[in-house]
């Protein structure tokens, strides 16, 4: 059926060997980290979020958004992105700083969250050891047009290569700044509260259990994975031997994630999209 295809890019498309490396859990919060730094982005997720009483429940929605709309079929990845785009339609934040209010689906606001967030995937993924020539970094970036489409944005506004990603983040530093808001957010992206099951040691009076010691080790390495400049902003974090250091703890988690059956690491959507490309490339068999 004409529902029942690829999806908006497919198992040949470097989308798709990003995104199927585990690893990207470090690149998700390291994409939260950066967009703490931006004042309005963060006044809005502050403002129409509950992400302290809930971040897990939020962590599961925005990772099955991503998935569908990378391994979803073109309709449920359009769907997805209609409802996310009347979810913000409907929501507007109030600047800390002039009092004015603003839209949360302001170009300029979502620009940032999709450039934070497919830098940190490619980035992430790329210092993890993960091979990629220069076309495919570029092709990555403009594959991706795609998803800031779903959102609302114009894909010619978008970065569509590492050059231009590059000067985005030269032309939007200004605007970026260490906040009260970005601080406390920081800390709880950290250490934030594990799910009760995870947290039952704590219960029992044990407050740094495997859950915590491993969680801590994900959010350290997603810090030290920033860019020098946003290091500056959370008050001088990259020492020298921050960048090398980084590098090599986040290339043994991925071969230590590598060694996992991927069975047990691959989501529903990937498995489905999986097999929904084996039927459809299928070659039929001479008669």
């Amino acid at each position: 059926m004409d529902s029942d295809d690829l999806g908006l890019f497919g198992p040949g498309s470097v989308t798709w060997k990003v995104h199927e490396e585990p690893i990207l859990i470090v690149a998700g919060l390291r994409s939260l980290y950066l967009q703490a730094l931006h004042p309005l982005a963060m006044a809005g997720v502050a403002q129409n979020s509950n992400y302290r009483t809930d971040a897990w429940g939020r962590l599961v929605r925005t990772a099955t958004y991503v998935a569908t709309t990378v391994y979803g079929t073109t309709a449920e990845a359009e769907a997805a992105g209609a409802r996310l785009r009347r979810l913000h339609g409907r929501m507007r934040a109030t600047d800390p700083l002039t009092g004015d209010e603003f839209r949360i689906d302001d170009p300029d606001l979502l620009r940032w969250v999709h450039v934070t967030e497919v830098e940190s995937f490619l980035s992430t993924a790329r210092r993890a050891g993960l091979p990629l020539t220069d076309d495919e970094v570029d092709g990555y970036y403009t594959e991706q047009r795609r998803s800031a489409a779903l959102v609302g944005l114009d894909p010619t506004s978008v970065p569509g290569t590492a050059a231009e990603v590059a000067a985005y983040y030269r032309a939007v530093r200004p605007e970026l700044r260490m906040t009260r808001e970005a601080a406390e957010t920081a800390l709880f992206l950290t250490a934030p509260p594990l799910p009760w099951k995870l947290s039952l040691p704590a219960r029992l009076g044990l407050t740094l259990g495997p859950p915590r010691w491993a969680y801590l080790g994900i959010a350290g390495t997603a810090l030290a994975l920033l860019p020098a400049w946003a290091h500056r902003m959370y008050g001088g974090l990259g020492l020298p031997t921050t960048a090398l250091t980084a590098d090599l703890t986040v290339r043994a988690l991925r071969l230590a994630l590598g060694a996992v059956p991927r069975r047990y690491i691959e989501g529903p959507l990937l498995q489905a999209a999986k097999q929904r490309a084996e039927r459809l490339t299928a070659t039929p068999l001479a008669g």
